[in-house]
């Protein structure tokens, strides 16, 4: 697992800190500088020259004059790449993709939609399940809400790609980090510390969830910190989990759940690792990690389900001893 991570952030480290060939190549350069010459009004390539230029659903998702000149030249810069048997490249970080009705990453949005309606489906199941007064009830809902908010984010920002989406999307991501994180402490500690400690460390969270969401908004967006972060809290929380999994196995047999789960949700993230250019043009393995999620989180909220149903037959037992 440990070696799996750093693979993972050696990885990301890479993807940032490198330029792409496909928008510093002179074609690219030439390309976009004659398209925004020709088409757009104004100096900073927002407005087309007219407006009958772009469709409806274009306008809608704003794709402006500029971005649209970068999408137009990364497919004639791909094409001219492939004539000289050069290898497909990047742009601004990211390898190209067909858009469709606007939307940049498909397969993305399409499963970042399933793993929203996947928390929604299991959600309405554990609530049919569980009983309202039983343990860790009402935080399993918070756990669901910040999931479903995490997987909108991802949503719109595989739609379209702007500064502001990108950070809310991996805000949102971290939230889901941190939020599991949580859940993990208080299902240890529930029963070891006092319940004023876990309102304090769930105040710690909230406030250091807002400083790192303020410090990723100020300035150039800082890649490298927000992985670092989501690492070591996504690797603490595993590890946890684990352990703790390990130690009730006897007397809590569905515990395995939640370890095969977080074994397993490791393994795909070597999907992550992967870095080559999508099948198509439109399916990557970032799209395929996200249909993975929304497949394993089936077993997550199964071990919840049977975890608050043995945290109520244990308070039931203790209530009835004299």
């Amino acid at each position: 697992m440990k070696s799996l991570i750093t693979l993972i952030f050696l990885t990301y480290l890479t993807k940032f800190s490198y330029c792409s060939p496909g928008d510093r190549s002179n074609y690219f350069i030439r390309c976009w500088e004659t398209c925004t010459h020709l088409n757009c009004s104004d100096e900073y390539n927002v407005e087309f020259i007219s407006s009958q230029q772009q469709p409806f659903y274009l306008k809608l998702l704003n794709w402006n004059c500029g971005d649209e000149c970068k999408y137009v030249c990364m497919w004639k810069t791909v094409e001219a790449f492939h004539k000289r048997n050069w290898a497909t490249p990047q742009f601004f970080g990211k390898w190209p993709f067909i858009r469709i009705l606007g939307i940049t990453e498909p397969a993305s949005v399409l499963f970042s939609l399933l793993n929203f309606y996947a928390h929604l489906k299991l959600l309405r199941h554990f609530r049919k399940e569980v009983r309202p007064d039983s343990p860790c009830y009402w935080l399993w809902h918070v756990f669901c809400l910040v999931c479903l908010n995490a997987w909108v984010w991802s949503t719109i920002f595989h739609t379209r790609d702007t500064e502001f989406t990108e950070l809310m999307d991996y805000s949102c991501a971290f939230s889901m980090v941190l939020m599991s994180c949580y859940l993990m402490l208080y299902r240890i500690l529930r029963n070891v510390v006092h319940k004023f400690v876990m309102v304090i460390i769930a105040t710690f969270f909230v406030a250091y969830f807002f400083n790192h969401v303020t410090y990723l908004s100020l300035g150039k967006f800082d890649y490298r910190y927000n992985m670092t972060v989501n690492v070591l809290v996504g690797t603490v929380t595993g590890s946890c989990w684990f352990v703790w999994c390990s130690w009730v196995r006897q007397r809590q047999w569905y515990v395995w759940k939640c370890a095969i789960f977080v074994a397993l949700t490791g393994l795909v993230m070597l999907l992550e690792i992967i870095d080559s250019p999508p099948f198509f043009y439109l399916i990557d393995y970032h799209s395929i990690w996200h249909l993975s999620t929304s497949i394993l989180i089936g077993l997550f909220y199964s071990f919840a389900v049977d975890d608050c149903k043995y945290l109520r037959k244990q308070e039931m037992e203790q209530f009835k001893r004299p």
